[in-house]
């Protein structure tokens, strides 16, 4: 195969490859989160220790130093804050790992773009899956100090993974187009810095969504994390059932960005080894 010729862009193309390079990718995913702490005397033990530590931290400050509440104050669990808090940054920082890579995720691989015919497509995936796993870790955490500070979840606290999966699709398609760009484009990392800064402010993290006006509400859900957090929140902190309205509206339009990633990701990639 020609890296230059056209690559197909068909959602059945990308579902086809990933099957077909399975292997390849969970092998460079197992890398990826390996080199994270290659090196270091706890190895990975640092995915456990490190929300961990972040999530005491929060704790201590939001509920000490702070006295902070979220919503209604109440007596009966000074933690709820920090543990508002840790789950919205949980997806924050799942999303933010993916932007903050892709822009220079083929440039540090034109190896796979020279030398090679590589399914350069999986490298977004790869690095999907590796920020993933710490995500999962981080949810570990947050569930145990939720049964500390909470007790027994909900059973509505089963539906987390299906809450938080549509922001997997949208990270993908947002990776693949940022990732290109980021070929053509190499100040783009630098606007990508700024860009996941803003999104933690202008995501309902450090406040509910009823605190801003309803005028205000709207922008706030053409922010890739709102209808996550919220959600995720919903089912797993709060006991409730999520938006089926919003979950299934955000979860098809995370699926078009996906495809729309991986097309523009195609019709892209041929002029990477003359760009490179």
């Amino acid at each position: 195969m020609n890296p230059h010729s056209a690559q197909p862009t068909t959602p059945i193309a990308m579902l086809k490859s990933f099957g077909k390079n399975r292997n390849l990718i969970l092998q460079l995913a197992s890398r990826e989160i390996k080199s994270r702490y290659k090196g270091s005397f706890l190895g990975l033990s640092w995915s456990f220790i490190n929300p961990l530590l972040m999530l005491t931290i929060y704790t201590f400050v939001f509920t000490v130093a702070f006295k902070a509440r979220w919503g209604v104050e109440t007596e009966n669990n000074k933690a709820e804050f920090a543990l508002v808090l840790f789950t919205g940054l949980i997806l924050h920082t799942l999303l933010a790992e993916i932007l903050t890579n892709a822009p220079t995720l083929i440039l540090n691989n034109t190896n796979y773009v020279k030398k090679v015919v590589f399914p350069l497509e999986i490298l977004t995936l790869v690095n999907l899956i590796s920020s993933f796993f710490h995500s999962l870790i981080s949810f570990f955490v947050l569930f145990i100090a939720l049964i500390i500070f909470s007790g027994t979840p909900s059973y509505v606290a089963i539906l987390t993974p299906l809450t938080v999966f549509p922001i997997m699709p949208i990270s993908l398609g947002l990776g693949w187009i940022i990732a290109s760009l980021g070929v053509y484009i190499r100040d783009i990392s630098q606007f990508i810095g700024f860009l996941i800064t803003a999104l933690i402010f202008i995501s309902p993290i450090f406040y509910p969504l009823e605190a801003l006006p309803e005028k205000f509400r709207i922008f706030l859900f053409l922010n890739p994390l709102t209808i996550p957090v919220e959600q995720t929140r919903l089912v797993l902190l709060f006991g409730e059932m999520p938006n089926w309205t919003s979950y299934f509206l955000y979860t098809l339009i995370s699926f078009i960005v996906c495809f729309m990633g991986f097309w523009f990701f195609q019709k892209t990639r041929r002029g990477f080894a003359d760009v490179i």
